[in-house]
């Protein structure tokens, strides 16, 4: 039997606001899946990018391994014990009305003995290609997701999917 993709939430924003937030997470599935497709009023394209924090929790509990190339060049960075994962959302200097798309796995959210692992797929409006890995280190389950940028504000019109994933044993 195949993985089933069940939507929990979805969130599109209406007018400018500091973040995006899930609540209330039901601890019914073994894994979750957040779609994004996300812009920033941050006026600097230095950073290009957003935070995610699980539980409203933001000590220095967060890993981030970013790989990342645009077909001439690859790169990677590595952020360690910051207080977010880092996501890609584009700044207002970036193409205009482009929102970035990326899609994030998150494995075991429910478990309560370990630590919680993601990987994110993304596009930058500058047409590189992004995946990062990702670690919180608390052994508490996932029930709540807030989205915000780094700086500034996410536009107007940025959507966030949240999905519950049955496994295949499930």
């Amino acid at each position: 039997m195949a993985a089933t993709y069940t939507p929990i939430a979805s969130i599109t924003l209406g007018a400018d606001a500091a973040s995006a937030t899930f609540t209330s997470i039901p601890q019914t599935y073994t894994d979750l899946v957040l779609v994004c497709l996300a812009r920033s009023t941050r006026a600097s394209n230095a950073g290009d990018s957003g935070r995610i924090r699980f539980n409203s929790d933001t000590g220095s509990n967060y890993s981030t391994t970013v790989l990342q190339g645009d077909g001439s060049i690859a790169e990677s960075t590595r952020f360690t014990s910051a207080t977010f994962c880092y996501i890609r959302i584009p700044a207002a200097t970036a193409t205009a009305n482009v929102f970035s798309p990326s899609i994030w796995n998150i494995m075991n959210y429910a478990n309560t003995t370990t630590y919680k692992t993601t990987l994110q797929r993304g596009i930058s409006v500058s047409e590189s290609t992004e995946l990062d890995a990702s670690l919180w280190r608390n052994t508490a389950a996932i029930t709540s997701i807030d989205i915000s940028a780094n700086g500034g504000n996410l536009v107007s019109g940025s959507t966030f999917n949240l999905y519950g994933i049955l496994g295949a044993n499930a």
